[in-house]
């Protein structure tokens, strides 16, 4: 349009402006039109806010969002739409009301435009933001109501619900109720003009935009818009005022005429059908006038379209149907209804209204009181037809398989037919016709048809038939309400041929020999209906409330009200139809001869034929029809048959006695009969005519008949069924004769059930649930049977069970255990004071002792025990809940309390058997608390029984393992003495039994868990337990604790009891439940009567709680003053150890000069070693002690060396020291030590020759007495003589000198030159001698605290004397060494105790073994001249043999133990298992490699480096390690708040001997530290092994080591280059940390060059790259060989970036000396194995590398000179 150049329209001078459209609109209309583009509302494109320049004051009205969002609706993309529409709501919430109204002018349009939309979320979403807009606007949508309303209309019609109901609501919420027909008739043209224009001039193509909406979409579109129409018209006139409507009446017309809105009528879509149907009603309703006019055309159009059963077309078309008849007078004068509408009709009823009888049947009524006669005639046939097709119509597919499809098409035939006969009740003969033909032709046979069919029985027939029955009854008079009715005589005449042809009908059913059942139960319902209808009627009321059955829309029934008194009013739904006021049963003489008729036949039947069939139906006719008349007559007829007899006068007189006794008793005699219940049923109906005395005589005879025990059941479950009954057979429940059979029964089962278990029969099923029955009470609390009875029958029960219970095979008397389970359960439940019966309570204990044993003794089943435990818990809670009950011997909780002591203290238990019998008791208590209370008196008696007396507790207490003494005596906690100790005591046997004491301890502590519980608030009053002496329990549950942790919970059976203790919340031992000081005070007494664990006990509940600290006043009353404690006695000085530290100051001095008074007096007192253990006890406390007191100590000792050297053992053979010789050694020991430590300058040179010559001759002693070591006390004496090695060591390596120059001058000298060689020549030989004499580590006597003790201080050994060491020699045959004798004999003696599974042991040999590493290279010497040159291949070392031989091995367990992990994955070793020392010894081993690799020479390490390569050993390492390093190697015990986070690999690993905290992360921080090294030591073996490896491994491997390793070692590498001392002549190097750089400046002359060393990010996988910097004198070809000589030393040699670059200042140093580069290699010096060239050509005397050539020759296959191609000599 505004094209600048082209060609413009002849007197156009201007070029086209939309701008200055837009003004010329302006000026002429005075406002802008609210569009833009393009015409009529439901165009296909969306006008939005003009955007043109003279607009801008109107533009301006509308808010910048606003106008974003409504151009946003203009889009093709639906979420956009969606999402602005959205938007559109919320922000007319949200804004003014000012910015809202600015939109109003625009709305319209737009809201025309997507209230249409194709997709329904934005049509509903429409409509909730135009809710918002009119809440927000109110009044100001008046001007634009009448271009809204016509789609708002639409809208409210809309097929998607959602979207209808909230244009619905929006509408609401713009006008109340009143208001609404004022704004449609304010609208109501424009509404029109709307719909119209849908109805008569769209098409789906003018809709919709036929290029952009596809064919389908568009189509869907139209059949919504015309189905929104048509309902919207109906809408609009439902809404309309009356007036309105008149007006709209011309223009419906007009729409009315049209031809196109006939043709909706048979549209293909079902909805626009059912829409048109709708429209059709609603005219009818509201516009008669116009129906009329319009009767030719619509009245065909409904009546003709009722075959029309699409479910959404059915019921508006009968509505309209109804309203057509009822509108229109003359409608059946424009169709033809015998050919167009009845066939149409029979059709349909004969196919039961293709399943949507719901909607159709009930309009059929309300049809046939509107047909005229002229369309009926003739009456006869019409009906005949109408009722025959609708029964026929019952067949059909959908009303066989719906219930209520047929429960509507049946309750509407009967209708029909009781408005029929009603609507034909004259005397005259035609309707009398009709009459008897509509009962003997269609309501006998529909009734015939319900007797076959039980789903037509179980519908509404039979009622809607007595009711039909009790209303021709009312009308003939027969209720003798006396009702004004002059067709009495028809009615009694119709109920006279109803009855007589039911009659034939029913004898027809039953008078036959092949009688069907279903037929007979049929007859049955039919006449129980009608005897009882009320019951029936109440169960369809409950059954069918949801079922509306509407004859029209409710709003349209005064309308469609049926004239004529003739017709009852429609009836809505089934329960009102059942709740009718004059409802009873038909009261006719004719019915009960029926019944005595059938009733007569069935006997006959019964006694000729033996017919079970007519037996069972005599049964259910006895049940409703339980009369002295039916009676009368089965036993006249029965007279008749017996004749002659004589008869007992008392029966006589009662016919159903007579019955009874004469025939039904007869029938349950019979043997082969099966199924009893019809006749126990017919029994109780003829007990209902019996008097109290004849009902007990009846039955007692009965029950002593010898009948099956099942019929007795039956009759006793019937006699139970309601309150009448039983209280009618009181007296014989009750009576000798019952309770006599009985007993018998009990008696008889428990016998076979003993005997063969097998034959547990349906028979001894019915008599056991029999049993259960009567022992159970079911009203008012009595007893079923006679109480006497009750008892002996449960004293059998019990008698059996105790038997069962002393059997060990009693797994084959499961079922009668069962059986007796069952009874029992019922029992104890239903019967209140059930257990003051003696006999029941010896029945609940034999229950809860075999459901307190374990399966395995007791044999039983899981069923069955969680059986008895039901029935145990039962029996209980009836047993506490009497107020009267008490714990008294002989009763159950007294024996039971009796019978779980014993099983605890006499029987040792397994886990199994103890968690049983802990369950048992713990459901008993938690029974009885739950219905006494917690601090029911039961309770504290009950467990006052469980609990053992003083004597037992110390009984059991001495018989637990003495095992425990070990831990704490080795690590110094306690110091005791063992009377008789030999080999086998401290050889702990693995028991599968647990020791009484723990056994009592874990069920006392959990029993007394709920029992004992205080509640928080009460804590601080430290109120009292309800339990009596729970300190005690809790104290002795402390000590079993404490057992447990000293024993180190192993065996593993101690564990499992401990992790039992932990489960249950027993692992703090209850403390909290006993006030502390009373708790404190017993542990305290305790230990100073028994000492021992009682001590360790009370310093771990000191400690845990913290008390030294809280309580200390508490702590100290315990003990008065410190002098209370002496003379020590052995538990005195258990317990003062433990209360040493937390006494006070002076108390401990008072100690000291007590204990010292007793060591200098030695020779009055007889207990020196306790004095001298005090004295240290205080020591170790850090109590101040004077000098001369230390003194004067020593000075005693000295002369005991003298006078008693025998307490000194030196020399002596320790197996026969007694412990207490060894405890007075121990503890001089440790005064020595402490004196060296704190006070070595006190002593004197002749002191400190007796302290080092003890310690000397106490090592002797223990060297010799190695096989003594199983002995706890002989460990300790070694371990303390090591422990003072290693102080003397520290002492003389780590002094300062100002405490040295004040010791004696020669001390020194003596110390280095003699001491230290006897030490360590007695020290090193010990751990071999160790292992030789107890070679399992795991055997509970193995001294692996002596291996501990002696490691540390072997870690002190000098290299020296290492290196000349004086081990017996040990040498490998054909083993390849160059190490000196010395050397190689501690390598063979120490290398293979790598792998001996203790890990002290494994980390000394390995401190020992890396101290020599070191020196091991310089003995290889010269390494490559051992090889001659022309060998060929590298040469290649292998690093120390019986190193490599004990690699191997431990590579090849590796192998097997981390065979199923895959590399990434992280292995868990079970700390200090065989597999951790096997791996452990493997980690180690490659730590003194990579030491031993580390300290060679750079061209030594070459030779080893090919040997790892060949040998494969470094790729198995790596592989094994990326198997043993965490995934996430961060360092434990870290705070969340530390910046950099430790690892493994920033954290160096301290490998200490006695250190075990720190076990669990030890292996994966060794295989981090190992790998770390190697990546160091062997960078280009890794790299090679890395490049090797397949995608998955070396991504892992790479990941990895990218983000934990390479930083640290980059940064390592970069700082030993700044840090490195090493200087080269004419090279300088400099580092850059953060970019990773190494600068490297080699100058010579007037040659420059400057190297730059990169480092990569996966630094050592990657390969350093160096990049050329300035270079100056040196060719191009030069300078690129150097460069790649560099790149090939730094990535190929194993070493550091300075090694490398040391190397590669050699090759370019012998290159300017005038060496030649190899020609290969194009280097000087070769980069593995640093030679030079050496063999060269004949012909061109070139030299070449011996490596070089040999690759050469090996890969070309010739043996030619590289350069001239000569053969080469």
């Amino acid at each position: 349009m505004g094209g600048k150049n082209k060609q413009r329209t002849k007197g156009n001078v201007r070029p086209s402006s939309s701008g200055r459209a837009a003004e010329v609109l302006t000026r002429e209309g005075g406002v802008i039109p609210g569009f833009v583009g393009f015409d009529t509302a439901v165009s296909s494109e969306l006008s939005y806010v003009p955007a043109v320049h003279g607009a801008e004051e109107i533009d301006n009205l509308v808010d910048a969002d606003f106008r974003l969002v409504l151009r946003k609706l203009s889009k093709r993309d639906v979420v956009t739409r969606l999402k602005a529409v959205q938007d559109f709501g919320s922000m007319c919430q949200e804004r003014d009301t000012e910015d809202v109204k600015g939109v109003l002018p625009y709305w319209p349009r737009i809201y025309c435009k997507i209230s249409v939309d194709h997709d329904r979320r934005i049509r509903e979403a429409t409509q909730q933001a135009f809710e918002q807009l009119v809440l927000k606007v109110r009044r100001s949508l008046a001007p634009f109501l009448k271009s809204l309303m016509g789609h708002w209309i639409l809208s409210q019609c809309d097929t998607y619900t959602p979207a209808a109901s909230a244009a619905c609501q929006a509408f609401q919420a713009a006008f109340s109720p009143a208001k609404q027909p004022e704004a449609l008739s304010f609208c109501k043209d424009e509404i029109l003009n709307v719909l119209q224009d849908v109805l008569l001039k769209e098409t789906a193509d003018t809709l919709s935009d036929p290029q952009s909406v596809t064919g389908e979409e568009r189509e869907a579109k139209y059949v919504r818009m015309l189905t929104s129409s048509l309902l919207g018209v109906k809408r609009l006139l439902s809404l309309l005022l009356q007036n309105d409507r008149m007006a709209l009446e011309q223009r419906l017309a007009h729409l009315v005429n049209s031809g196109k809105f006939w043709k909706y009528s048979k549209h293909k879509t079902p909805q626009v059908r059912g829409a048109f149907f709708e429209m059709a009603c609603a005219l009818c309703e509201f516009t008669p006038g116009l129906v009329q006019a319009e009767a030719a055309r619509l009245c065909p159009a409904v009546l003709l379209s009722i075959d029309d059963t699409d479910p959404v077309v059915l019921p508006p078309v009968w509505e309209a149907v109804l309203h057509i008849v009822s509108t229109i007078p003359d409608c059946w004068t424009h169709v033809n209804a015998k050919k167009g509408f009845l066939p149409k009709l029979w059709a349909l009823l004969k196919d039961g209204g293709k399943g949507m009888a719901r909607a159709l049947h009930p309009n059929l009524m309300p049809l046939l009181s509107k047909m005229p006669q002229e369309v009926t005639d003739p009456a006869l046939d019409f009906y005949t037809t109408f009722f025959t097709s609708s029964i026929q119509g019952l067949c059909s597919e959908r009303a066989a398989t719906s219930q209520s499809e047929s429960a509507f098409i049946v309750t509407s035939v009967v209708e029909c037919l009781r408005y029929c006969i009603l609507h034909n009740a004259e005397e005259e003969e035609r309707q009398k016709k009709i009459r008897t033909t509509l009962i003997s032709q269609q309501l006998l046979p529909l009734l015939e048809k319900a007797l076959g069919n039980p789903s037509v029985q179980s519908g509404p027939l039979f009622l809607l038939v007595t009711e039909m029955l009790v209303s021709w009854e009312k009308k003939a008079g027969l209720h003798g309400e006396g009702e004004a009715n002059e067709s009495k005589d028809v009615f009694q005449g119709l109920l006279a041929d109803f009855w007589e042809g039911l009659g034939l009908l029913f004898v027809r059913y039953v008078d036959s020999e092949e009688a069907d059942l279903q037929a007979l139960e049929g007859v049955a319902t039919l006449l129980q209906v009608m005897r009882h209808p009320e019951r029936v009627k109440r169960k369809h009321a409950q059954k069918k409330k949801s079922v509306k059955i509407c004859f029209s829309k409710p709003e349209d029934n005064e309308k469609t009200g049926v004239e004529g008194d003739g017709v009852e009013k429609p009836v809505q739904t089934v329960s009102e139809l059942v709740n009718e006021k004059a409802f009873g049963s038909p009261q006719t003489q004719h019915f009960e001869d029926v019944v005595c008729q059938l009733a007569q036949l069935c006997l006959v039947h019964v006694n000729e034929k033996k017919s079970e069939k007519h037996l069972v139906f005599l049964s259910l006719l006895l049940q409703s029809f339980h009369t002295p008349r039916v009676f009368s007559t089965l036993v006249e007829l029965d007279d008749k048959v017996k004749d002659g007899e004589q008869r007992d006068e008392v029966n006589m007189r009662n016919p159903a006695v007579q019955f009874l006794l004469e025939q039904v008793v007869v029938w349950l005699a019979e043997k082969e009969r099966t199924d009893t219940e019809h006749l126990v049923e017919m029994v109780f109906s003829s007990l209902y005519c019996c008097t109290w005395q004849e009902t007990t005589r009846i039955l007692n005879h009965i029950t002593t008949m010898d009948l099956q025990w099942g019929i007795i059941l039956q009759i006793i479950q019937r006699a139970c069924a309601d309150s009448e009954t039983l209280k009618s057979c009181g007296d014989w429940l009750k009576g000798s004769v019952l309770g006599e059979q009985l007993l018998g029964l009990t008696e008889e089962l428990c016998k076979v059930g003993r005997s063969s278990p097998s034959s547990t029969s349906s028979t001894s099923n019915h008599s056991w649930k029999l049993i259960s029955l009567v022992l159970s009470q079911p009203h008012n609390n009595e007893p079923l049977i006679g109480e006497v009875y009750m008892e002996k029958i449960l004293e059998k029960l019990h008698t059996t069970l105790s038997e069962t219970k002393s059997l060990s095979d009693a797994g084959n008397m499961e079922p009668l255990i069962s059986f007796i389970c069952d009874v029992a359960s019922t029992f104890f439940s239903s019967v209140q004071d059930c257990l003051l019966l003696l006999s029941a309570e010896e029945l609940l204990l034999t229950v809860f002792q075999l459901t307190a044993q374990d399966q395995t003794h007791s044999h039983l089943t899981d069923s069955l025990l969680e059986k008895l435990r039901k029935v145990c818990v039962a029996g209980v809670r009836s047993l506490v809940q009497h107020s009267e009950y008490e714990v008294k011997e002989g009763g159950f909780l007294h024996s039971a309390a009796i019978w779980v002591t014993n099983q605890l203290l006499a029987t040792s238990l397994d886990i199994k058997s103890l968690q049983v019998l802990v369950l048992a008791v713990q459901s008993l208590v938690e029974t009885i608390i739950s219905v006494c209370d917690q601090d029911s008196p039961l309770l504290v008696q009950f467990y006052t029984l469980l609990t053992p007396s003083q004597t037992e507790w110390t009984r059991i207490r001495q018989a637990l393992p003495p095992q425990w003494v070990k831990t704490p005596l080795l690590s110094s906690r306690h110091r005791g003495v063992c009377e008789k100790s030999s080999m086998d005591t401290w050889k702990f046997r693995v028991s599968a039994r647990l020791p009484a004491h723990l056994c009592a301890c874990a069920l006392l502590g959990r029993v007394a868990q709920p029992v004992a519980f205080i509640p928080p608030d009460q804590k601080e009053a430290e109120c009292p337990s309800h339990l009596p002496n729970l300190k005690y329990i809790v104290s002795e549950l402390l000590y079993a604790l404490q057992w447990c942790k000293e024993v180190e919970y192993s065996p593993t059976i101690v564990s499992v009891y401990h992790s039992l203790l932990t489960d249950w919340g027993l692992s703090e031992g209850l403390q909290s439940q006993v006030p502390m000081k009373a708790l404190l005070e017993t542990l305290y007494s305790r230990s100073v009567e028994d000492g021992g664990l009682w001590s360790l006990t009370l310093e771990n509940y000191i400690h845990t709680n913290n008390l030294a600290a809280t309580h200390s006043a508490t702590v100290r009353k315990l003990y008065g003053s410190a002098d209370s404690l002496f003379p020590v006695s052995q538990s005195k000085l258990s317990t003062l150890q433990v209360l040493c530290p937390t006494m006070t100051k002076a108390d401990r001095e008072t100690l000291v000069a007590l204990a010292t008074a007793g060591i200098i007096n030695w020779q009055e007192n007889d207990n020196v070693y306790g004095c001298l253990a005090v004295l240290l006890c205080c020591l170790k406390a850090n109590t101040p002690v004077e000098d001369e007191v230390v003194q004067a100590s020593l000075v005693t000792m000295m002369e005991w060396r003298n006078s008693k050297e025998d307490w000194f053992l030196f020399g002596s053979n320790l197996s026969k020291a007694t412990a207490e010789q060894l405890n007075l050694v121990v503890e001089m020991m440790r005064f020595l030590s402490w004196l060296v430590t704190h006070r070595p300058t006190v002593l004197t040179g002749s002191q400190w020759d007796f302290l080092l010559c003890s310690m000397l001759a106490w090592l002797e002693v223990a060297c010799e007495n190695v096989s003594s070591l199983w002995n706890p006390w002989v460990q300790l004496f070694v371990c303390e003589n090591a422990a003072l090695i290693v102080k003397l060591n520290q002492f003389f390596t780590s002094s300062p000198p100002d405490v040295l120059e004040k010791l004696p001058p020669e001390l020194a000298g003596e110390w280095t030159d003699f001491f230290i060689e006897g030490i360590y020549n007695l020290l090193l030989p010990l751990p071999i001698s160790i292992t030789d004499a107890f070679t399992e580590p795991d055997d509970p006597v193995f001294p692996l605290a002596v291996l501990q003790s002696v490691g540390v201080a072997l870690t002190y050994v000098p290299v020296q004397q290492l290196k000349q060491n004086s081990l017996p020699p040990r040498f490998i045959v054909d083993q390849n060494t160059n190490l000196p004798e010395p050397l190689q004999t501690l390598l063979n003696t120490f290398c293979p105790l790598l792998l001996f599974k203790a890990r002290p042991l494994q980390i000394s040999v390995y401190h020992l073994l890396e101290k020599v590493m070191p020196q091991l290279p310089e003995c290889d010497g010269e390494g490559d001249n051992n090889k001659s040159e022309d060998d060929g291949d590298e040469p290649c070392l292998s690093p120390p043999a019986s190193l490599m031989a004990i690699l191997s091995t431990c590579e090849e367990l590796c192998d097997s133990i981390l065979a199923g992990v895959q590399v990434g994955e992280f292995a868990v070793v079970q700390p200090l298992s065989v597999e951790y020392s096997c791996i452990l010894g493997y980690l180690l081993s490659w730590k003194l490699l990579l030491t031993f690799f580390k300290s060679s020479p750079s061209h030594l390490r070459a030779h080893y480096a090919q040997y790892l390569k060949r040998s494969c050993s470094l790729n198995k390492l790596l592989l094994h390690l990326f198997k043993l390093m965490p995934e996430n190697p961060i360092y434990p015990g870290q705070g969340a708040e530390m910046k950099e986070a430790k690892t493994f690999f920033t954290e160096s690993l301290s490998l200490a001997v006695d250190k075990s905290e720190t076990v669990e992360w030890e292996l994966p921080h060794l295989a981090c530290s190992v790998y770390y090294s190697t990546v160091q030591d062997l960078p280009a073996m890794v790299r090679l092994w890395w490049n090797s490896q397949e995608k998955r491994v070396s991504a892992a491997v790479e990941k990895f080591t990218i983000k934990y390793v390479s930083p640290v070692l980059s940064a390592q590498e970069i700082s030993s280059v700044h840090s490195s001392t090493q200087m080269f002549d004419s090279m300088t190097v400099k580092a850059r940390s953060a970019a990773r750089e190494v600068i490297a400046t080699y100058s010579v002359d007037d040659i420059f060059i400057e190297l730059v060393i990169q480092l990569p990010q996966n630094y050592p996988l990657g390969s350093i790259t160096v990049e050329s910097g300035r270079r100056v004198g040196v060719a191009v070809q030069q300078w690129r060989n150097w460069m790649l000589q560099l790149s090939t030393y730094l990535t190929h040699q194993n070493g550091s970036i300075m090694e490398g670059l040391a190397l590669w200042k050699n090759n370019v140093d012998k290159r300017f000396e005038g060496i030649e580069d190899c020609m290969i290699c194009f280097s000087v010096i070769h980069g593995s194995n640093y030679s030079l060239p050496k063999k060269g050509c004949r012909t061109c005397k070139k030299k070449f590398h011996s490596a070089c050539l040999y690759k050469w020759f090996t890969s070309s296959n010739k043996s030619t000179c590289p350069l001239c191609r000569e053969t080469f000599f």
